[in-house]
């Protein structure tokens, strides 16, 4: 779906991935998204195909692919079969929670869990958003407080993918002693691995009815004197806000390139739809409306591509900082929008039935302008850096 931007290893990769959605996915994805919520077996089958962790170094038992273009190849595939709930699910897992054990996790951190993040015996959730705080992480008020060898966590979490499903969350909690009634400081917070087995206060809310992408299960978590070991803490104390911020690139990359991808596959089965349908005993295709709209947004998608492939290529030379992931977030995400909310149009009353693709992207693109920073927090990140 990104002409030119593949090469041959990658195409190799993309047969074992579309065999596995083909055999694993596609027969049970309908199911999944009338349950909310996915098969344990997914993961496992994943895990068998080798397609979890991707990054993870040969040391550790993993390929060391830390090409993004093989994550972009299981997106790809995922949205061709309409599995973008899977879809989700896989980023959280890996492209928000990995990063962070593997950048800040110690050496016996990333022995012990690395392994665990691979073979789907452990399923990750990213635990910041509050009730109260959600971009606003300053305003986080889950508590963790040191007693011995172990930290006791308190607190509500929201809005929490793979929150039901999961194993456990990396959990932002304050870790400073502060009023958590007002804004913490820079070094007021902690990140925590919080595992959910043998943990009776780790309790999970009840299922949250999302708008779309609804086979990724969404919960409410709550904590209530959670012991958590010294040994789960992530990085240092006090290191949470920057250990959140110095993973956004990779999270905010994750929900550019499925935004990209996502609205290739639909515009590519619109053009198909347009040259099928006939209205007055002509195909869609032929009026010159439809025609002049898919014109340009084929124009858009394709700026879109070549944008989100540019950051792509920054983000595997290194180079990928906050300001130009949260770019790159922003563009893909809102032209994605844009490009689907036409592509709906064009389905006419079709469009509206939920059992069409673009009708699902439809409702699931709608997250991606809100998912890891919304365009407002984004479009202030990108103001702050140009007119500091």
């Amino acid at each position: 779906m990104f002409p030119g931007f593949y090469e041959e290893i990658h195409e190799e990769f993309r047969e074992v991935v579309r065999e596995f959605v083909t055999r694993e996915v596609t027969p049970h994805y309908r199911r999944w998204d009338a349950e909310h919520i996915m098969d344990r077996g997914v993961w496992e089958a994943a895990a068998e195909n080798g397609l979890l962790g991707l990054a993870v170094g040969e040391d550790h038992g993993g390929m060391g692919l830390e090409d993004y273009r093989f994550r972009m190849v299981i997106d790809e595939e995922l949205a061709r079969a309409d599995a973008l709930g899977l879809a989700l699910a896989l980023h959280l897992h890996d492209d928000w929670v990995l990063p962070a054990l593997r950048g800040f996790g110690s050496a016996a951190q990333q022995q012990t869990w690395l392994p665990r993040f691979m073979d789907a015996s452990f399923i990750a959730s990213v635990a910041f958003t509050e009730p109260g705080a959600g971009s606003d992480l300053r305003g986080v008020r889950t508590k963790a407080v040191r007693e011995g060898e172990d930290w006791v966590l308190n607190g509500q979490k929201t809005f929490i993918g793979n929150g039901i499903s999961g194993d456990g969350a990396l959990v932002l909690a304050r870790t400073d002693g502060s009023d958590v009634k007002q804004r913490g400081g820079r070094g007021s917070f902690s990140l925590f691995l919080v595992e959910k087995e043998g943990n009776p206060g780790y309790q999970v809310g009840n299922q949250l009815d999302k708008m779309g992408l609804k086979a990724s299960d969404t919960a409410e978590l709550f904590f209530s004197d959670v012991r958590v070991p010294v040994a789960n803490l992530i990085g240092e104390e006090g290191q949470g806000l920057q250990i959140a911020k110095a993973i956004l690139p990779q999270g905010r990359l994750a929900v550019a390139t499925s935004a990209a991808v996502v609205a290739a596959a639909v515009l590519d089965q619109t053009m198909t739809y347009v040259q099928e349908r006939r209205t007055f005993d002509r195909p869609v295709a032929e009026y010159q409306n439809t025609r002049f709209r898919l014109a340009e947004l084929q124009v858009s998608l394709e700026v879109t591509q070549r944008y989100v492939a540019a950051a792509v290529e920054r983000f595997d030379a290194g180079e990928l900082d906050v300001v130009a992931a949260s770019k790159a977030k922003m563009w893909a995400t809102e032209r994605a929008k844009e490009i689907i909310d036409e592509c709906l149009q064009l389905h006419g009353g079709y469009g509206y039935i939920l059992e069409y693709p673009v009708a699902q992207a439809y409702l699931a693109v709608r997250l991606m302008t809100i998912f890891g920073g919304t365009s407002e927090i984004l479009r202030e990140t990108v103001a702050s850096d140009l007119l500091r």
